[in-house]
Order: C-alpha cells, then sequence, then structure tokens
C-alpha cells in the first residue's frame, strides 16, 4: 500500500487516540453474520498505511476480511509475539440499549457501544499504540505480529482457523500470542485488586438435538411425540448440576487469591471463595465445572399437527480435558430415541503462568498500578486462541483495563449497553507500552 504523510503529529499519544479510533470502529457495523467486516478491516489498513506500516487483507469468503501485519522489532533473532482480535461482534437490538449500540457515544465516563469490551477496546488499544510507535520511530525489542480478524462470534472458521489453515506461514514464527479477556481488573477492596490474565479455557461442543416420532392430528391421544420426548431431554439437560472439577488453572488462581488476601481458601470448595470475586463470580462459577445449556428450539408447522421431528440446540463447554467425559453425561441425560450432532466442535486450551512474557505483563500491570495483583484464570467462553494454539503458541489473554470497582463486568459481554471507562482505556494502553517494550 502507499505511504502517505500522516495527518496526525509526532506528539499526539496512543492515550489521546484510542477512545476516539474505539469510536469510530464501533461506528462500523460488523455485526456477525449479517454486517461483513471489510469496511473494519480496510478501516484498519488505512489508519495502519497513514503511518506508514504496511498490513494485508485476506478474505475467507466474500466480505469476510481478516487484516495482518508485521512491526519489526530491533532484535531479529528473537520469536516473535503474535496480538490478535476480532473485528465482529454479536448482534445489538437497538431497542433494548439506553444509547445506539453502534454509535460509539462516550457519556458518563465511558464509552459505549457494541463491541467497546468484546473486543473492539482492544483492537483500538494495540492500534493506538502501534501507530504512536510509527509517528515516534520506536520499535518494540522483537517482531510483534498484528491480526484483526475476522468470524471469532460464529467460531472463527471464516477468520482465525481459515488464516491458521490456508496461511500459516504469516504466523509460523510466532511463539507467544495476547488477545481478549484477560489483564482486567477485580476489586476486592479500596486498595487491592486483582488482574485476572487468561491462562485457559473451555472447550466447545455446540450441539444439536433431535427426536422423531410419529406424526399425528393434534385433537387426538399421542403417545409417540418427538416434542415431547425432545422438551422431556432438554428439561434433563437444562436443569442438571455438573459435578466441581478443580483444573490446575483454577487451583493456581484460588492458591494465589489466598496468598493476595491472608485467607485461607480451599479451591475443592468454590461455594467459599466464589463469592469473593464479585461480579465476577458468575464468570468464573462456569469454569469449576462442565456447562450445557439449551440455547434454541424448532418444530412443527401448525398447532394442529403433531410434528415427526423436533431439534434443540446445546450450548456445551467442557474443561481442559473433560470433553469425552462432558459428553458421556449428556448422552446419559438425553436418553436412548433422541439424536445427537456436533454443529460446532473446538479445543480446550490451556497453559501455565510462568515465563518471561508472564513475568513483563505482570510487572507492566504493577508498575501501573502498584496494588494489583496478577493472577492466572480460565475463561468459560472461547477465543481464537484455540486457533492459533494449534500452531504451537503460548496463548494468553491479556486487553488490560483497571475498572471501577462497582462495574459489572462480566454483564457487558454480549449484554446490553456494553462499555468500558475511557479512562480504563488510557491505562490499557500505558501497560500495553510497557509489556510491549520490556518483552
Amino acid at each position: 500500500m502507499s505511504q502517505p504523510q500522516s495527518s496526525v503529529t509526532a506528539d499526539v499519544t496512543a492515550q489521546d487516540e484510542v477512545a476516539g479510533l474505539l469510536g469510530e470502529l464501533i461506528r462500523i457495523n460488523t455485526a456477525n453474520p449479517t454486517h461483513p467486516e471489510r469496511p473494519a478491516a480496510e478501516w484498519v489498513a488505512a489508519k495502519l498505511d497513514e503511518v506508514g506500516v504496511a498490513s494485508q487483507i485476506i478474505e475467507a469468503a466474500p466480505g469476510r476480511a481478516s487484516t495482518i501485519a508485521r512491526i519489526e522489532g530491533s532484535d531479529p533473532s528473537r520469536a516473535p509475539l503474535l496480538i490478535h482480535g476480532h473485528l465482529d461482534v454479536v448482534p445489538a437490538e437497538a431497542s433494548e440499549w439506553s444509547v445506539d449500540p453502534f454509535g460509539g457515544e462516550i457519556r458518563d465516563g465511558y464509552l459505549w457501544g457494541r463491541g467497546a469490551v468484546d473486543m473492539k477496546d482492544m483492537d483500538a488499544m494495540t492500534l493506538a499504540l502501534v501507530r504512536e510507535w510509527a509517528r515516534t520511530g520506536r520499535k518494540p525489542p522483537r517482531d510483534v505480529v498484528l491480526a484483526f480478524v475476522s468470524d471469532e462470534e460464529a467460531g472463527g472458521r471464516l477468520g482465525a482457523h481459515y488464516l491458521v489453515d490456508n496461511h500459516p506461514d504469516l504466523f509460523a514464527d510466532c511463539t507467544e500470542a495476547i488477545s481478549e479477556v484477560g489483564g482486567f481488573s477485580v476489586s476486592l477492596n479500596e486498595s487491592t485488586r486483582l488482574y485476572l490474565i487468561q491462562t485457559a479455557e473451555k472447550g466447545i461442543n455446540w450441539l444439536r438435538l433431535r427426536a422423531t416420532g410419529r406424526p399425528g392430528h393434534g385433537s387426538m391421544v399421542h403417545e409417540d411425540n418427538a416434542v415431547t420426548q425432545l422438551a422431556a431431554a432438554v428439561s434433563r439437560v437444562g436443569t442438571h448440576e455438573f459435578p466441581v472439577v478443580i483444573t490446575d488453572t483454577v487451583r493456581a488462581m484460588v492458591e494465589a487469591i489466598a496468598s493476595v488476601t491472608g485467607m485461607e481458601l480451599d479451591p475443592d470448595s468454590p461455594e467459599d471463595w466464589l463469592p469473593k470475586l464479585g461480579g465476577m463470580a458468575r464468570m468464573i462459577g462456569a469454569v469449576v465445572r462442565n456447562t450445557a445449556n439449551p440455547t434454541m428450539l424448532q418444530a412443527g408447522y401448525k398447532t394442529n399437527v403433531i410434528p415427526s421431528s423436533a431439534e434443540a440446540t446445546i450450548d456445551a463447554r467442557f474443561l481442559p480435558g473433560q470433553q469425552d467425559e462432558l459428553l458421556a453425561q449428556i448422552d446419559d441425560l438425553i436418553g436412548a430415541g433422541v439424536e445427537r450432532e456436533f454443529i460446532v466442535q473446538d479445543i480446550a486450551v490451556e497453559t501455565s503462568f510462568d515465563g518471561a512474557l508472564v513475568e513483563a505483563m505482570s510487572a507492566a500491570l504493577r508498575a501501573e498500578d502498584p496494588g494489583g495483583h496478577p493472577v492466572p484464570y480460565l475463561m468459560s467462553g472461547g477465543t481464537d486462541a484455540k486457533s492459533f494454539s494449534t500452531l504451537g503458541m503460548r496463548c494468553f489473554g491479556f486487553s488490560p483495563l483497571l475498572l471501577p470497582a462497582d462495574l459489572d463486568f462480566a454483564a457487558l459481554f454480549h449484554g446490553i449497553d456494553e462499555r468500558v471507562p475511557v479512562e480504563g482505556l488510557k491505562f490499557g494502553v500505558r501497560v500495553l507500552d510497557r509489556l510491549l517494550t520490556n518483552c
């Protein structure tokens, strides 16, 4: 691409730019699957091009585009770090919001809009920092590969999975990666905050259940009813409480919290320590066991006709090493006569909380918040780390944010009135700058 003179002067910092960049990106509607990412991918490429950073746009399907760039480091002998972020977002129903979900509005110290925390905030922080480096001539110590990708919210088949399968050379020499849903604060009290760094995430089994029966007239006695059979199976799955399984990551997190607080906490008794995490207890509470939640039902075409089949979808998530156990438990619950098939299936990811990158992330957080305590955690959802980890990278969730103690951060993911504090964005830029300068 051409390299025109930047319209932003060198004394404009990443902290000055980050909120504006995020607002612009939110205003590009990339709700998956109705609004393809190509306009956002072109916007990212233009912002990089403006400061002389070359990039390429790769499409997995018409409009489903990702932007890739490489920032040259000062030491070519070191393995590059991958920073990846997705450009797509989940849909938003405007009537449910108090602001335009695609307005990118700043109000009450927050920037509001779909993608503000999932995950256009990290895209904007990364882009703001890279632009500042380019304007001032700074270089990171190692190469940094940037991947702004499509389709994460639908499993990444037209995004990260496609890139890994068809363009692995772009990432082949990367040994580590950082991305979303980690590095954010959880306040224990006024002076003590945990910073949850994601080192693991659950695997995905999106399932379709199908029951079949004898069709007939809705007015008659009918014992072979597909709807009844399916409804009973779905109810058993949806109300089942799977047993507690404490993984190495969760155990390490609880032990770290015990060390910080001086409390005696038993990792095997989550009912004792989960309440101490406030609003994050909802997210963390989902990683002490496998989960399976019914999400959709479909059957029939007329009220007085008993259909021959009925279908339901289940969002099942398994802990590292627990996929076979979860599927066996679901099969027991649905019983004979209900078929199960995969819609989407993807791996769990887990790495240890150690090494030079972990030390650099922790040091960067502590430098900006001396009352902060970095701890590992396992995330209940899934990210594009599932794809990039297959290339041998250690993947971490690290999108640093300092959050108000009373903000229910977990509820904002795919939630109504999604928003991020502007000062939190500036904090994140400072932390990322420290990390990438020293890792």
